[in-house]
């Protein structure tokens, strides 16, 4: 069980949680946020982030950031503000570890295509279906569905990253919807500070971590990030203070130390808003009208930038574009031969697509497709069309 010194008046306490949609005896080792955290890691699609595509499809090199890996570092981020904001850190973290869980394969490219596939049939969201698999789509338990997470932590994974009330008429949240009917999420207001925290440790990570591993594939070289705003002046101390140590350690030094800048902003920005909004209990972060865990705004501006030329330079480059591409012509086959015909999918799901209309089967379909890793969906395009040769993916 985690103790904290001293807990923040505004921090959620596990103690006073408002519990799970079915009840459960409380654990006689752990609180209820640490207990949610262990599902989640016990949980069959968190091992199956290993093999999903963060910005490089999974098999493309053993040193680029996966999902999981990703997920891991959002989760150590998460950790360490949670315990220097004397906030909750079993919280923070579950909801690190949690945030990912619903991306198909081939990160963002795999995404963009189910959502075109699943158009006609209320949409696609990774946000949406992470709260499926918590709530619905994971089965380790025999009384319920999903992993009957505490209210917290589900309030955290959908709401992490602000109120959801302006999204709940989308086609694509119809499951948050539903489930908001059982039991009230209050998408209206902001989430817990711990879920901020989660949300702010997810920038930090991806930002500096696609800096580390574009350094790596060649994408780019030092001398480009030098004009970046917050990497060019942290690179010329670094060069600085280590003219000798190679370009690869200059590379790892200066992301390290733009983690560390990017967190003395949050805690100083953090810090701020709270005296300013005169915060002090859990209900006070949740009704504040805007994020008490942020960036400031010089450095937003700058991260701005920096996003740009990660835009720019690594996630359109042509290395990129090529894999993309292969992954969207995957995707799209894999979606039309299930479809069309449902004795390819495996008996458990070709149970799920046989209840109901054609919405039912494309909902099963694009289930099976967004758990899969990045090498089973090859495999299975392989499987169903055939050895191909990758150059005409």
């Amino acid at each position: 069980m985690t103790i904290l010194n001293e807990r923040a008046s505004y921090a959620s306490d596990p103690g006073a949680s408002l519990g799970r949609l079915f009840a459960e005896a409380p654990s006689a080792t752990r609180t209820a946020f640490a207990r949610d955290r262990d599902r989640i890691i016990h949980s069959t699609p968190f091992r199956r982030l290993k093999g999903k595509t963060q910005v490089f499809i999974a098999h493309e090199g053993d040193h680029y950031r996966t999902r999981l890996t990703h997920s891991l570092e959002v989760a150590q981020i998460a950790r360490s503000l949670a315990a220097a904001l004397s906030l909750d850190q079993d919280l923070a973290e579950v909801i690190a570890l949690a945030h990912d869980l619903g991306h198909p394969p081939f990160g963002h490219a795999g995404e963009d295509r189910l959502k075109g596939l699943m158009e006609a049939w209320n949409g696609f969201d990774h946000n949406v279906q992470t709260f499926r698999i918590v709530t619905r789509l994971e089965h380790r338990y025999p009384a319920f569905e999903g992993l009957n997470l505490s209210w917290e932590t589900l309030e955290g994974v959908i709401k992490h990253n602000g109120p959801i009330s302006h999204r709940m008429d989308e086609p694509a949240w119809r499951a948050v919807r539903e489930y908001q009917q059982v039991w009230d999420l209050r998408p209206e207001t902001f989430a817990s500070m711990e879920a901020q925290v989660a949300a702010v440790a997810d920038d930090i990570a991806y930002n500096n971590h696609d800096v580390d591993d574009g350094l790596q594939a060649g994408l780019f070289g030092l001398e480009e990030l030098a004009g970046v705003p917050l990497v060019g002046p942290i690179l010329k101390g670094v060069q600085a203070d280590w003219p000798d140590v190679g370009e690869r350690m200059t590379g790892i030094e200066t992301v390290r130390r733009m983690i560390g800048v990017m967190i003395g902003d949050i805690l100083a920005e953090t810090t701020r808003r709270l005296a300013e909004g005169g915060i002090e209990t859990p209900e006070d972060v949740r009704v504040a009208g805007r994020a008490m865990v942020q960036f400031s705004d010089g450095m937003m501006q700058d991260l701005a930038r920096l996003r740009a030329f990660l835009f720019e330079r690594m996630y359109r480059h042509d290395r990129i574009n090529v894999m993309r591409d292969r992954a969207a012509r995957t995707v799209d086959d894999l979606f039309a031969s299930y479809m069309a015909e449902l004795d390819l999918m495996p008996k458990e799901w070709r149970a799920r697509a046989q209840i109901g209309g054609d919405e039912r089967r494309a909902r099963a379909v694009c289930d099976y497709i967004a758990g899969m890793t990045d090498l089973f969906a090859f495999e299975e395009h392989r499987r169903l069309y055939g050895l191909v040769d990758e150059a005409q993916l």
